[in-house]
């Protein structure tokens, strides 16, 4: 039987993404981040970091301080790749419940994903797909938007260039979601499968990677309920999700998450940490991997 999860209606506004969308350009970073891709020669320019913490906002922003520059750039988000709620429920049938509900590693359509931003990369034109969250499904390619070329695309999402765990990692289950709907551990091995079969295809099409970094996943929860009432004060129909609905629902992504938090501080060309009110912090916002 599928478990009842709340209607994931995940999709962020600009007023969500809190304290990081207040004074970007005024302080440089936005200049900063645009200058470290077009520096780098990175055509694809990948944003990744927690639930909520501001990356559509700053893609839109690189984008838009871009184009004042004259560079043809457009932002391209994960989210609007996620497998339609068929496909999703046959997963659901044949490999776990849990699969039915969009999001973790496994619900994307990672080969369409190649070949939009692969193409968006190479600057040739193409259709960009457009997932409708509301209704859970992607909108027909005729209103897909049509990019006919451009010198740089910002790439945003969750789990960019995440990596998959070690077996043993896998053994215990992490939270109340997975010790009641995933105690055997199938869900949260097909997702780290996919996660280390699928997604590299992807990952290497992103020349270059910014972290932004939370201090923990302990901030997700309440940086989730902050977009989801700014969702619902902008589009109060249908309901959102209740506060316990959110921290529910997020534990799906805890797993990940956590993991990123680890394993992409490494990884990352750049990186900015953020304090839990999305304030980057620290002497210098630019700093290079852990070594």
């Amino acid at each position: 039987m599928t478990p009842r999860l709340p209607a994931p209606t995940d999709a962020p506004t600009c007023r969500a993404a809190g304290q990081l969308t207040t004074g970007l350009v005024a302080t440089g970073l936005v200049a900063g981040v645009l200058d470290d891709a077009l520096g780098h020669a990175a055509r694809a320019y990948a944003s990744s970091g927690v639930q909520g913490s501001g990356k559509s906002t700053l893609a839109a922003q690189v984008v838009a301080l871009a184009r004042l520059r004259g560079v043809r750039a457009v932002a391209v988000s994960i989210d609007d790749f996620y497998l339609g709620r068929r496909e999703r429920q046959r997963l659901a049938r044949t490999v776990h419940p849990l699969l039915a509900t969009r999001g973790p590693p496994g619900t994307h359509d990672v080969a369409l994903a190649c070949e939009v931003i692969g193409r968006l990369r190479d600057g040739q034109a193409v259709r960009v797909p457009r997932f409708d969250k509301l209704a859970d499904r992607c909108l027909p390619p005729s209103r897909w938007r049509k990019v006919r070329g451009v010198d740089l695309v910002v790439v945003e999402g969750w789990f960019l260039r995440t990596p998959p765990q070690q077996a043993p990692e896998l053994a215990a289950p992490i939270n109340a979601l997975e010790r009641g709907h995933d105690p055997d551990g199938t869900w949260r091995a097909h997702c780290n499968d996919a996660l280390g079969r699928h997604y590299p295809a992807l990952w290497s099409r992103l020349d270059r990677l910014l972290l932004l970094q939370a201090p923990g996943f302990d901030v997700v929860p309440g940086w989730r309920w902050q977009q989801e009432q700014a969702l619902c004060a902008a589009n109060p129909l249908p309901p959102g999700m209740s506060r316990r609905q959110v921290e529910h629902f997020v534990q799906l992504f805890e797993r990940v998450s956590r993991h990123a938090l680890r394993a992409l501080p490494v990884i990352a060309a750049r990186r900015i940490d953020l304090d839990a009110q999305r304030r980057p912090i620290g002497p210098a916002w630019w700093r290079p991997p852990d070594a």
